[in-house]
């Protein structure tokens, strides 16, 4: 579990869960028009959806081992429609309101690195265009899918031609909307790593992780969202009562409600970069069945960070 913080570039999470889902068979990737199907054991848990045509790319369904979505549908949502999923995006970039799907990413290249495997992994290449056409930043991402249901991101975003300035802003930037039934308002769980639980504890934080959990036809399942600790800063969480998970670098003053100053990331000069890493895992049970904080604790610590 130590290749996940290695050669996945984050935690692994091996769990104390329900013998149903500790599946150790291979990851396979099926590549197919605009779409790569994720499969374990056989059966689909996502597909990412490359699509130039749509707004960004992002993973849809997201499906637990025996079959639950644990993500909204896209159908007739009640609010957010950006909200797709599992994805990545941020408003401001340059101005350019990308989470809010004013500004267009688009996937340019998507490889199988690994086809079958545990984990198995994909590399993505995306775009973030600005009014001309042409790159704003683009995005170097791969994604390590293991078996155990968890995807490691470790991405490199690159400026353009042009400086770039990520502003200091709530609305990004890793992460996923889960399903309507896990939501907080409609009896969901959020806890972080220092035991902070609720939207309003949780809201903004700083925190090595947080654990959103809740039922699915009567059965409880939980989404964890894992900063990585040599990320360039901190992250804090944007985790909502209807249903909104993610995790941001940016948005200092945004997130404390303006008792810190902006902090916007207004250094990235032409052509250099930063680097992000995250870890989303889908798992069943609640957080203490889950054993998160152990799991993380102990890689870390078997990973000598």
């Amino acid at each position: 579990m130590l290749r996940h913080l290695t050669a996945a570039c984050l935690l692994s999470v091996t769990l104390a869960v329900p013998a149903w889902s500790a599946d150790e068979r291979s990851v396979e990737l099926k590549t197919r028009e605009n779409a790569i199907d994720v499969t374990i054991g056989g059966q689909l848990f996502t597909t990412l959806r490359l699509d130039k045509s749509q707004p960004k790319p992002y993973f849809f369904p997201v499906l637990a081992a025996d079959g639950a979505m644990i993500c909204r549908p896209l159908e007739n949502p009640e609010d957010h429609p950006h909200h797709k999923g599992i994805w990545c995006s941020i408003d401001e970039v340059n101005g350019i309101k990308f989470w809010a799907e004013k500004g267009k990413i688009v996937n340019h290249e998507a490889t199988v690195v690994t086809a079958t495997g545990n984990p198995a992994r994909i590399k993505v290449v995306n775009h973030w265009l600005g009014e001309d056409g042409q790159p704003v930043v683009t995005e170097s991402a791969e994604f390590a899918i293991f078996a155990d249901r968890f995807i490691a991101y470790d991405a490199t975003f690159t400026a353009g031609a042009k400086p770039v300035t990520f502003d200091d802003t709530k609305e990004g930037m890793f992460g996923m909307r889960v399903a309507n039934s896990m939501r907080g308002n409609s009896g969901g769980q959020i806890v972080n790593a220092e035991g902070l639980k609720t939207e309003k504890e949780c809201w903004g934080q700083e925190s090595k992780w947080v654990d959103y959990t809740g039922l699915v036809e009567g059965k409880t399942y939980g989404v964890t969202l894992i900063d990585h600790p040599l990320n360039f800063r901190k992250s804090r969480f944007h985790v909502r009562n209807y249903g909104l998970f993610t995790v941001s670098p940016f948005g200092q003053h945004a997130y404390t409600n303006g008792k810190l100053p902006k902090h916007p990331f207004n250094v990235l000069d032409a052509g250099k970069s930063f680097r992000l890493r995250y870890g989303l895992y889908i798992h069943p049970g609640n957080t203490e069945q889950a054993n998160v904080p152990a799991s993380y604790d102990a890689d870390l610590q078997a990973a000598g960070q």
